[in-house]
C-alpha cells in the first residue's frame, strides 16, 4: 500500500503543476488585453490649441504648452473605457507676452486659483471606421460643462522608430480632435459686451498615444 501511495504522488503533483500552469496561461491573455487597451499620450506629441475672435478682425491662435492624458480604448471595436486630459492653464501661449499675462489673470484663466483645466471623457460614438464623436465634461474655472469633440483616428500601428530611449518600437495611436465651447458658460465674460473678445473658443487637439 505504501509503494502504491508513493507512486501516485508524482502523478498527482504533475497534475497540480499542469493545472496551475494552465490557469496562469488562461489568465495572462486577459491581463495582457487589459494592459494593451490603455494608452498614454506622449507629451512631446500632444498639441492643444485654440482660436478665438479678436474684435471681428481676425482670430487669435493660442496653445497650451503643458498637457498630459491617457485613456482606455479598443480601436477595433471603438469602445472607450475612460479617458482624460489635464492642461496646465499657466502654460498658455499666444506669442505675445502681455496678452499671455492678461490671459493668466482673473479676467480669463485665473491660473493662481485654477491651475488646471481638465476634460473627462464619458462617451465615444464611432461615426465611421476612423471617425467618431467624443463627449465629456470640461472643467474650467471651477465649472464643469459637457462638450463634444469630433475625432479622426489617423493611424494605429507600430511606430517607425523607438521613442524615449525605449527598446523596440511602441504601438501608437494618432488622432485629431476638433470642437468648440462658449467661454461664458464657465463665467469667463471679459470683453463680451464690447465685442472685443469672442465667446466661442475653437479647440484644436492633436496627439500620439502609446499603448501600454
Amino acid at each position: 500500500m505504501t509503494d502504491a501511495r508513493n507512486n501516485r504522488r508524482p502523478a498527482r503533483l504533475r497534475r497540480l503543476l499542469l493545472g496551475g500552469l494552465l490557469a496562469t496561461a488562461l489568465a495572462l491573455p486577459a491581463q495582457a488585453l487589459a494592459d494593451a487597451d490603455r494608452w498614454v499620450i506622449d507629451p512631446d506629441h500632444f498639441a492643444v490649441g485654440f482660436l478665438v475672435d479678436h474684435a471681428g478682425y481676425a482670430k487669435v491662435l493660442g496653445m497650451f504648452l503643458e498637457a498630459e492624458g491617457e485613456f482606455v480604448f479598443d480601436p477595433d471595436t471603438g469602445e472607450l473605457g475612460d479617458g482624460h486630459f489635464v492642461i496646465q492653464t499657466d502654460s498658455v501661449f499666444t506669442n505675445h507676452a502681455e496678452r499671455d499675462d492678461h490671459l493668466r489673470n482673473e479676467d480669463f484663466l485665473n491660473v493662481e486659483e485654477y491651475p488646471e483645466m481638465r476634460f473627462t471623457a464619458t462617451r465615444y460614438e464611432p461615426t465611421s471606421e476612423n471617425t467618431g464623436r467624443l463627449s465629456g465634461g470640461l472643467e474650467l474655472l471651477g465649472e464643469t460643462r459637457t462638450i463634444h469633440l469630433d475625432v479622426t483616428i489617423n493611424k494605429v500601428g507600430r511606430y517607425p522608430f523607438p521613442l524615449g530611449g525605449l527598446f523596440g518600437r511602441p504601438y501608437v495611436l494618432g488622432a485629431s480632435m476638433r470642437g468648440s465651447f462658449d467661454r461664458s458658460d464657465f463665467g469667463m465674460t471679459y470683453g463680451l459686451t464690447r465685442d472685443i473678445v469672442g465667446d466661442e473658443i475653437e479647440l484644436i487637439i492633436e496627439f500620439e498615444a502609446q499603448r501600454q
